[in-house]
């Protein structure tokens, strides 16, 4: 009886362990089936784009990304992304500040509004500008008569990036902001400050890396947005077409390589975005 140990003893270390044995179990499973999920559907696309870019050597290579066509739709795309970020974060900062820091008639109704473009489908985004400014749309003929153009002209595809991309500084911001309060803004204007001085000095600094990881995804999905932009552009080579266009064009004339090739310009300011989206998160974490 001496070395006797009692069954209850024993019960709670072993089945401590047996959980622990799940759980460790249960996370390598899900860590794998992540790890082939991203690989089936991220790595394996980008090895081949690559791969199809160099299939047929450096020389073609160039020569795609060189051409007239294509560096038209690379300053194209870069235009429009330098016209609307800016716009969209001024939107953005204005609209987190007016929903987190006033008490207003309609605010539920802006928060709607900032959110409708992730409900509509951008082809359904293009089409409306189409239905407004096209030349039988409501607006049409007036442009006509003054000789002002925007639907298959710059300032549609201006106006359809706009209207996909203006979400996502207001939303980043909004919570953000929601979660700090008015504390320290309240406080600065008990001590005198006013207007632009408090977002200046107070709010700024405590939302400046959530800014500025709104502005990295406004950013990208201005240089990657399709479909709004396909609808009122036109796809005239040269003029309104960006690099999302000016590839599927390329595929569909069965020029593989050089739509690859133009792909992976895509795919090298998408890693850039993404090297400095990595490194906000860490800032705005820390």
């Amino acid at each position: 009886m001496a070395g006797f140990v009692p069954l209850s003893a024993k019960k709670p270390s072993t089945v401590r362990q047996r959980k622990v044995n799940e759980s460790s179990v249960m996370k390598w499973i899900l860590i794998g089936a992540a790890v082939l999920v991203l690989l089936w559907l991220i790595v394996l696309p980008l090895v081949v784009v690559i791969t199809e870019a160099l299939k047929k050597g450096w020389g073609v290579y160039i020569e795609a990304i060189g051409d007239p066509d294509a560096l038209s739709a690379l300053k194209l795309t870069l235009l429009v992304a330098l016209i609307t970020v800016p716009l969209n974060t001024i939107f953005g900062v204005a609209a987190a500040w007016a929903v987190t820091k006033f008490k207003f008639r309609g605010k539920q109704l802006l928060i709607t509004l900032i959110d409708l473009p992730f409900a509509v489908s951008p082809v359904i985004g293009g089409l409306i500008y189409v239905l407004v400014y096209g030349a039988n749309g409501w607006l049409g003929p007036w442009l006509q008569e003054h000789d002002l153009k925007v639907i298959f002209a710059l300032p549609g595809i201006i106006l359809a990036t706009l209207f996909v991309t203006f979400p996502f500084v207001a939303r980043e911001l909004i919570p953000l902001m929601e979660d700090q309060g008015q504390q320290e803004e309240e406080a600065a204007v008990m001590l005198g400050a006013r207007g632009f001085k408090v977002f200046w000095k107070v709010t700024l600094p405590n939302i400046k890396w959530g800014l500025l990881y709104g502005i990295i995804l406004c950013n990208a999905r201005a240089m990657g947005e399709f479909g709004a932009v396909s609808v009122v552009s036109g796809h005239i080579r040269g003029e309104t077409n960006t690099l999302p266009l000016h590839v599927e064009i390329l595929y569909n004339e069965y020029q593989f390589s050089a739509s690859f090739a133009v792909a992976s310009l895509l795919l090298l300011l998408a890693l850039v975005t993404l090297v400095f989206k990595s490194w906000f998160t860490r800032k705005s974490q820390h």
